[in-house]
Parts: structure tokens; C-alpha cells; sequence
């Protein structure tokens, strides 16, 4: 079970670091579209529709990648002192209730919306011939089915959490730097750095 459940995560994580690299083709449309409309006087009318569509598919397919690194805002003012058990029922109910329906919901809509956009052949009518939308509406559905797979992965850890009173190990990642635990590996004491800054501080002070 622990293996499976690992394998979906690596397939939204795989996801999520695909299409992060739409950060690097945005910064870059943008740069050369200011140094267009600024420098040579040659705005494009299509980049703000093109420019949004790269942000929004961004945006609805990293959504599997961080629900997978359990990365999604929430009230943890109180959350983190509860029981792992506690919390896990929690989540639980918050899955069945809220998040599985509307999931579903994003992901049947967003199919219609995808469906009606290529049957039309829908462009932009922002500007004048607009880039197609169809491409960016197909998103919808399938950054919705994603979502829907890890929501079903975090629910089977909710049960499992239940079980056995902890949570099950998550896949490794990229994650944000926990100073205190960087100093457990590599054996750094506050003291350590304290006189370390001292030395530095009288080192200084000589010069």
C-alpha cells in the first residue's frame, strides 16, 4: 500500500516540476515583452492572453504536486497540537465533505467547458485574433482528475494515520530548510555558533 501510494506521489510531483518550468517561459515572455513594448515600440496584442493561460495552467497543475507534499494552506493555530489520530479525522471528514465533491465538480465542468471550447474552435476575443483557449480549458479537467487521484491518496493516509496512530512517510522533495534539524545533522550546537560569533565579533575588532 505504502509503495502505491508513494508511486501517485511521484507522478504529481513529476507533474508539478514539469510544468514549474512555465515560471521560466513566463519570466521570460514578460521580459521580452516590455523590452518590445518599451524599446521598440512593438507590443504584442496576443502575450497578456498567452501570459495568463501559461500562469493558470501553472497554477491548476501544481495543485497535485503540493496536496502531495501536504503543502496547501490551512488553520494550523490549533492543528498542530492535536494527536496525529485527531488530525487525521479531521482531514478525513474535510476530504469527504468538501474536497472530493468539489474536485469532482472541477473536474465534470471543466470536461464540458474543454468539450464545447474544441467543438467551437473558442480563441480569445480579448484582442483582436486572440490565441486559441481550447488548449488552456483542457487543463481544467485533467489538473482536476490529478487532484482528485492525490485527494484519494491523502484519504487512504487519513485511514492508515487512524490505524496506526502516525502518518505514513511522504516522498522526498525539494522542501523549505529546517535550520533546527540542519544543525542536528550536521552535530552544530548553539553554543557552537555562539562562540563562533564571538570569535568573529573579537577578529573584527582587532582590525
Amino acid at each position: 500500500m505504502q509503495k502505491l501510494l508513494l508511486s501517485i506521489d511521484k507522478i504529481s510531483t513529476w507533474i508539478g516540476q514539469v510544468f514549474s518550468w512555465l515560471i521560466v517561459a513566463l519570466t521570460l515572455m514578460i521580459s521580452w515583452e516590455v523590452f518590445s513594448r518599451y524599446a521598440l515600440d512593438d507590443p504584442h496584442p496576443w502575450a497578456f492572453d498567452v501570459m495568463s493561460m501559461m500562469y493558470g495552467s501553472l497554477f491548476m497543475m501544481a495543485g497535485a504536486y503540493t496536496l502531495s507534499k501536504n503543502g496547501h494552506v490551512r488553520g494550523d493555530v490549533l492543528y498542530g497540537f492535536f494527536p496525529p489520530r485527531l488530525q487525521a479525522w479531521l482531514d478525513l471528514a474535510l476530504y469527504i465533505l468538501f474536497f472530493i465533491p468539489g474536485v469532482f465538480a472541477l473536474a465534470w465542468a471543466g470536461y464540458g467547458f474543454a468539450a464545447e471550447s474544441w467543438a467551437i474552435n473558442e480563441h480569445s476575443n480579448i484582442t483582436a485574433n486572440g490565441p486559441p483557449v481550447y488548449p488552456f480549458k483542457t487543463i481544467l479537467p485533467i489538473a482536476g482528475a490529478f487532484l482528485f487521484a492525490q485527494g484519494l491518496v491523502e484519504i487512504v493516509r487519513c485511514i492508515v494515520c487512524i490505524q496506526q496512530g502516525e502518518w505514513p512517510k511522504r516522498g522526498d522533495d525539494v522542501d523549505e530548510v529546517d535550520v533546527e534539524k540542519l544543525k542536528e545533522m550536521v552535530n552544530v550546537k548553539d553554543e557552537d555558533i555562539a562562540k563562533l560569533d564571538a570569535l568573529l565579533t573579537a577578529g573584527k575588532g582587532t582590525k
